[in-house]
């Protein structure tokens, strides 16, 4: 619930990893929000309607009262400035800066190659296919996600605690869980290569907040058969 005393309204799809990462730091702070599901399948991000919400066309955008935001580093960044509780960022500022940094990593280096734009853009895909072979399609994604997994697990090296940067739950960890879930469940990632990052895979898998926010639990996930 916002200050105005009005429901928080999250758009979302229940596979975005950025959509994640919002619900995730929205779980953390308390925060009840009203869940709007905009399926990218389908093409629904084109919508006039949704456009006058983010003119960019992507998930998530966080609706509070009378302000919008886009962008899920944007929407975790006011969530922060405006509810306070449980605060994400450290007054520290080397830990603060290597949170920032996880976070850019992720959101900068590793997300923007696997998602569904980049996947069906098919420019893209023409030229991976002509140059590599459609059945490249998931190494080349693979490729990304471990170049970046490298960084992290080098960058976490010495310093990561239960969680990514101590034993807190901050920022970083936010950006993680939902790539390093993305790449088990969607892209077969070979976790043994990374024993920081498949540990606090375990860590975050036990915490309720992220349990909340997985793909599968959302309102617009897919029915098991």
């Amino acid at each position: 619930m916002g200050d105005s005393g009005e429901k928080l309204t999250l758009y979302s799809y229940w596979r975005s990893s950025c959509s994640q990462r919002a619900r995730i730091a929205l779980n953390l702070k308390g925060l009840d929000y009203e869940y709007k599901a905009v399926n990218l399948l389908k093409g629904e991000q084109l919508n006039p309607e949704f456009e006058k919400i983010n003119p960019v066309k992507y998930v998530p955008a966080l609706v509070d009262g009378d302000i919008v935001v886009a962008d899920s580093f944007a929407i975790i960044l006011y969530l922060e400035d405006k509810y306070p509780q449980n605060p994400l960022l450290p007054q520290d500022l080397k830990k603060k800066a290597l949170n920032l940094q996880i976070a850019s990593i992720v959101s900068s280096g590793i997300q923007p190659l696997q998602n569904l734009p980049v996947l069906i853009n098919r420019t893209l895909q023409q030229y991976i296919e002509e140059n590599l072979g459609s059945e490249k399609k998931l190494p080349w994604t693979q490729l990304h996600i471990n170049k970046g997994f490298t960084a992290l697990e080098k960058l976490l090296a010495g310093v990561a605690g239960k969680y990514a940067t101590g034993d807190e739950v901050l920022l970083g960890d936010v950006f993680l869980a939902p790539q390093i879930y993305a790449g088990v469940k969607r892209f077969a990632i070979d976790m043994s290569n990374y024993p920081t990052l498949a540990r606090l895979h375990e860590a975050y898998m036990e915490l309720p907040a992220f349990q909340a926010a997985l793909p599968e639990r959302q309102p617009d996930a897919p029915s098991s058969p």
